[in-house]
């Protein structure tokens, strides 16, 4: 006598988040690693056959201790962040698996800076993703705008079906 269960068919599971979710999950956290108390961005590269090839964080470049150096935001020059911190995007881009980036796709949190933005087009990616253009209009993501479409490097805000996505490490949830 043929088993019921035999003619169950299993169909797929149903609200699996997107590549582009997955990715800027991927690029969210990657930024939980940043030392920076008041910014934590993430990078995520990706390669045309949706594989990681390179992820970062805001953050002091290696060898220069966390402690030794300001986190403030205003102030005289040298003694704020700016001079010593290398952005999420460019560390993504040194932190790359060793290969050519053109034709990959950046995921980022925070719409590139000018200074991030040269590094991404002179690295050959070719897509920008982004989660926040809180500083759209200034000066620096007007230029920002103004290098990637001369370049002709798509840029785009990323489509998001939730506000919120929890990871457990219990391993009970696994």
């Amino acid at each position: 006598m043929p088993s019921p269960l035999k003619n169950t068919i299993l169909k797929k599971r149903e609200n699996y988040i997107s590549w582009d979710e997955y990715f800027m999950g991927v690029a969210l956290l990657s930024a939980r690693r940043s030392k920076d108390p008041n910014t934590q961005v993430g990078a995520c590269i990706v390669n045309d056959k949706n594989k990681i090839v390179g992820a970062g964080y805001n953050g002091l470049p290696i060898g220069c201790d966390d402690n030794d150096f300001p986190w403030e935001k205003q102030g005289s020059f040298l003694e704020t962040k700016y001079p010593y911190i290398c952005h999420a995007e460019l560390n993504a881009i040194l932190n790359n698996i060793g290969m050519d980036l053109h034709g990959c796709k950046i995921y980022t949190a925070l719409f590139p800076c000018n200074e991030c933005t040269k590094a991404i087009i002179q690295s050959g990616i070719n897509e920008v993703i982004y989660l926040s253009d809180k500083y759209d209009g200034t000066e620096t993501s007007i230029a920002s705008k103004k290098m990637l479409d001369k370049a002709g490097i798509q840029y785009r805000k990323v489509k998001v079906s939730f506000d919120q996505l929890t990871l457990s490490f219990k391993e009970a949830d696994v």
